[in-house]
């Protein structure tokens, strides 16, 4: 399947495709408002259908890499939905205790793109671990509007609770120095401030296009912040100056990067909606500030 670019799309259909994808139109409203844009034999569900991810694309360290030793493990979230499940990864090479981060996931689970993120970290010297918070219903179903569903009928409270317990987890894991970071992507980034305002022995979080926690809430930040923006994704940057602004009052450490005429998603190399040069970008500046914050 030829990777498609944001320039084979309309503006209108990627701004559609971000409402369609966090759930604030439906399948049939996607399709409706799309149809104009079907010309020359492309039809809107064509066009839906070429805006979904191919996971091929992603996998930039193959499962089975000698390099790393992944599995899937449980760990007990008691405020949440009990016990839960999540990828972890780590240098095959290890010979002591790593710097550890959490991976949380985009509003759909845990996907092959997120497994594949672990992966990366654990080829830079870290521990990495990735909770599914689909994993009380089955887990991640490998299709992504089902997750997508699936994910919008969780508790939001325990879901919450259970990306918690994730990072708490992963803190005390026998392998891990004690020193933990957080990156997310999406529901995933929001989770990441989340964390930085519950957890005060959080040494990092590198939130990617993430709503904001409340301004009320920032002054019980204590870990640095390295934020990712996209210069085109209006609904989650609307939220910027007024978390700004409580940054800076509280006096908090923080660096925010934003990327000029990209979309919300960058980073993810499964879809149309992938920019290379900022995601490349991005991901150096996330491991340095990881380098400095966590391997020090």
């Amino acid at each position: 399947m030829e990777r498609k670019k944001t320039s084979d799309f309309s503006p209108a259909v990627l701004k559609d495709f971000d409402l369609y994808v966090h759930g604030l139109i439906s399948r049939r409203e996607f399709l409706n408002r799309s149809a104009r844009f079907a010309v020359g034999g492309v039809t809107a569900a064509a066009i839906l259908d070429s805006l979904q991810p191919n996971f091929a694309w992603a996998q930039q360290v193959a499962k089975d890499d000698s390099r790393i030793k992944a599995e899937y493990v449980e760990y007990p979230s008691p405020k949440g939905n009990g016990t839960m499940k999540g990828y972890l990864a780590r240098p095959a090479n290890a010979s002591g205790p790593l710097p550890a981060v959490v991976v949380i996931h985009e509003n759909r689970g845990l996907n092959p793109y997120i497994e594949d993120v672990v992966r990366r970290l654990a080829l830079e010297g870290y521990l990495a671990f990735a909770p599914d918070a689909l994993a009380v219903v089955g887990g991640y179903p490998g299709d992504e509007d089902k997750a997508r569903e699936m994910f919008a009928r969780l508790d939001p409270g325990k879901r919450t609770e259970d990306m918690v317990a994730a990072a708490e987890f992963l803190k005390a894991h026998p392998e891990s120095s004690g020193k933990l970071g957080v990156i997310g992507f999406c529901y995933g980034g929001g989770v990441a401030g989340i964390l930085a305002v519950r957890m005060p022995d959080l040494a990092a979080a590198v939130p990617f296009y993430g709503a904001q926690p409340p301004a009320s809430e920032v002054a019980a930040i204590k870990a640095p912040l390295q934020i990712h923006y996209a210069g085109l994704d209006d609904r989650i940057n609307a939220g910027w100056p007024a978390f700004e602004k409580a940054l800076k009052d509280n006096g908090k450490t923080y660096e925010m990067h934003m990327y000029d005429d990209v979309h919300h998603g960058f980073h993810n190399d499964t879809t149309p909606r992938y920019d290379e040069k900022a995601a490349s970008l991005a991901w150096r500046r996330s491991l340095d500030f990881f380098d400095r914050h966590l391997k020090s």
